[in-house]
């Protein structure tokens, strides 16, 4: 089903709000905010002081996880009548990390146009200044609240070879950093706090080095750390599947053979034998 987003006709509209600094907001953003007949929010009075700052006047319903359904069947009444409906998250760009996932899904679902602004966010800014190469990379948002669970996640991520990106809050960055220390290593990583804002900070350096320098965290956290550098993880593979994988990115059968002998090790012969059953 496509979607042609500016037909005319009436949508949804998911629009990037400042993450700290008022200047962040897009002409775009502002102009939209006019045009909208209602807006669903967060919270209404954060959005109220960021209308209130663009002297715009608004009607504010607040969405969160408990009661999107309701507000669902709100957005879609208006929808049909021909109503243009916003949807806002507290800082930043709405769904990601952020209530508005399942209403803008369920009215995709229901036929009607879903319209997402460029702007504002804080994992972009948080890459592209952490000196860690920047593609490419994965954004998992917040890890589990429960520490068991959190160490679940961190030992799923190991190998990843990607750049991680991650949102923290302040009462739990130094017990996150320490489960990141012991289980995927010490590894490069750069933490942003209060980014755009007066105050903003980066920390780079190892994994040790930035937990000492972090003394009173305060504020909200991204996270950056660098993925895996193991030249490559076979630990889960067997050498026959470890051949497979390297010729399905293009090597051929002998190419794949010595860097899987070289990588476990073992004379070439060895690896040539088991694949060819000798």
């Amino acid at each position: 089903m496509s979607q042609k987003s500016y037909d005319g006709n009436a949508s949804l509209y998911l629009i990037p709000t400042p993450i700290g600094n008022m200047d962040d907001i897009t002409l775009r953003s502002i102009k939209t905010l006019e045009m909208v007949d209602f807006l669903l929010t967060e919270d209404t009075r954060i959005t109220g002081v960021l209308l209130q700052h663009l002297n715009i006047k608004k009607r504010m319903y607040v969405n969160n996880d408990h009661n999107e359904e309701k507000n669902f069947n709100l957005v879609v009444n208006a929808l049909s009548e021909g109503k243009n409906v916003g949807l806002v998250s507290d800082r930043g760009t709405p769904v990601i990390s952020d209530p508005g996932y399942n209403i803008a899904k369920k009215v995709i679902e229901k036929g009607y146009n879903v319209v997402g602004l460029p702007g504002a966010t804080a994992l972009i800014p948080a890459l592209i200044t952490s000196g860690i190469e920047p593609l490419p990379f994965l954004f998992y948002g917040f890890l589990n609240s429960k520490d068991s669970k959190l160490r679940k996640e961190l030992e799923e991520i190991k190998k990843y070879k990607h750049t991680i990106i991650f949102y923290e809050a302040p009462h739990r960055i130094n017990k996150t950093l320490e489960n990141m220390k012991n289980i995927l290593g010490d590894r490069k990583i750069s933490i942003s706090r209060e980014i755009s804002k007066r105050y903003e900070e980066i920390y780079r350096g190892n994994i040790t080095d930035v937990m000492l320098e972090l003394q009173e965290p305060k504020g909200e956290f991204v996270i950056v750390i660098e993925g895996n550098k193991e030249e490559d993880v076979y630990d889960d593979l067997s050498i026959e599947k470890q051949v497979e994988l390297y010729e399905s990115d293009g090597m051929s059968k002998m190419e794949a053979i010595k860097k899987v002998a070289k990588l476990r090790k073992v004379p070439k012969s060895e690896i040539y034998n088991l694949i060819h059953g000798k």
